[in-house]
């Protein structure tokens, strides 16, 4: 009978347990919800609150179970903050944002390089709630002088994931970021959508969302206005699928540039379908740098079911790239590009020549195929194609015509 007693007052206090409040928080831990204003944010748009949002990650992140950090409405300013895990009780991690976060202007606070808002090291993480990272770009875009010089000072991306699995983005905005909007490095099962980025059109290296060493990611249905790539898919990539993307203006969707750097990795399977492409610079892109310094793969590249409207180079292998005045183009690329292909692509382009195949010469294109395209100069006259190194399939109805 002693025992049946004991059993019941252990049932009786069961719920107590854990009910403790979280230090200076003010709300009771085991709720889940972790609300940054708990934790000191003023959200008035001109006091740090950097220290109040680490402070909700790391209570969040030293929970148990399914977790949430809110972000209700209101402005943040936010110095550079990095929202590490691992996470290791934590089943799932939400970051809520509902209202919007503004960046500091002070270059000081940031290194070279370095992002303002980032996520690392963390499973099962989604960021969502319609709000906005304001990245307050207009202030220092004049500093930016990665367009001239090869060796230039970055300035921060707005936002970054480092090294996380399955990950989800879901409508949220970025606006002005001060160079990338959102970066993906080293991430496992990622999944954008509903993403609106804006900057304008002259703002400089504005990428929209940023690729590199990542597997299994999916971004779609988002629209992309930006000054540089609405989507860059650098080295390391596998298994990326864009579709339904709006992107313009900006300089369209790109592979590459590739072949820079000693560390780069294979770029393999990669799709951009289901997209319209609008005022641009360019359409679909892949771009490598003469001279590599080692020799890299690009394979499986599948770019279909695309709209292009007054582009300004809507189909475009370019494997001496550069983007400055002048560029050592003694050798050639090292990249090795192989099954490319590009179907049902159509629309208008502000230039005459629309399809432009410029491959490496130590290193030619192979299996690179273009099905049904059709694009109409905006202006008078009829488009051609411009081809180099490279002996492309054709089937279906070509316009312009294939490269003799």
């Amino acid at each position: 009978m002693e025992i049946v007693k004991q059993m019941l007052l252990l049932l009786l206090c069961f719920p107590c347990h854990g009910m403790g409040t979280t230090a200076g928080s003010g709300k009771d831990k085991s709720s889940g919800t972790f609300d940054v204003k708990d934790f000191g944010a003023k959200a008035n748009g001109m006091s740090d609150d950097s220290k109040a949002f680490l402070a909700a990650w790391d209570a969040a992140c030293k929970s148990s179970g399914k977790v949430k950090i809110l972000v209700p409405s209101g402005t943040y300013l936010l110095n550079p903050v990095k929202f590490s895990g691992p996470c290791r009780d934590v089943q799932t991690l939400e970051f809520m944002l509902q209202g919007t976060l503004k960046a500091t202007t002070d270059l000081n606070k940031f290194g070279n390089g370095e992002g303002w808002v980032q996520f690392g090291r963390v499973d099962g993480l989604t960021v969502t709630g319609g709000g906005t990272f304001d990245g307050q770009g207009a202030v220092t875009w004049p500093y930016n002088k990665c367009r001239k010089e090869k060796n230039c000072k970055v300035l921060p991306t707005s936002v970054k994931f480092v090294n996380t699995n399955n990950t989800i983005v879901k409508d949220i905005t970025s606006l002005n970021s001060k160079f990338f909007h959102m970066a993906l490095l080293g991430c496992h099962n990622f999944k954008g959508s509903g993403i609106t980025i804006t900057a304008p059109a002259t703002s400089p290296n504005t990428d929209g969302i940023h690729l590199e060493g990542n597997s299994g990611v999916t971004i779609a249905s988002s629209k992309i206005r930006t000054g540089d790539d609405c989507v860059s898919i650098g080295h390391g990539n596998s298994f990326v699928t864009i579709s339904g993307i709006t992107c313009g203006p900006g300089r369209g969707i790109s592979v590459g540039s590739l072949g820079r750097y000693k560390d780069e990795e294979d770029v393999q399977n990669i799709v951009v379908k289901d997209s319209k492409l609008i005022g641009t610079m360019n359409g679909v892109r892949v771009k490598t740098w003469a001279n590599s310094p080692v020799k890299t793969s690009a394979i499986n590249m599948t770019f279909e079911n695309l709209v292009m409207r007054n582009v300004g180079n809507p189909i475009v292998i370019d494997q001496t790239y550069c983007p400055y005045d002048k560029c050592d183009n003694s050798v050639w690329s090292k990249v090795k590009l192989t099954d490319v292909h590009f179907r049902n692509i159509k629309g208008t382009t502000t230039s005459p020549v629309a399809v432009t195949l410029k491959c490496s010469k130590g290193m030619p294109c192979e299996k690179l195929s273009l099905h049904d395209v059709n694009l109409q100069h905006a202006g008078p006259g009829n488009t051609s194609s411009t081809c180099l190194n490279v002996k492309a399939e054709y089937s279906g109805t070509n316009n312009p015509p294939p490269c003799e």
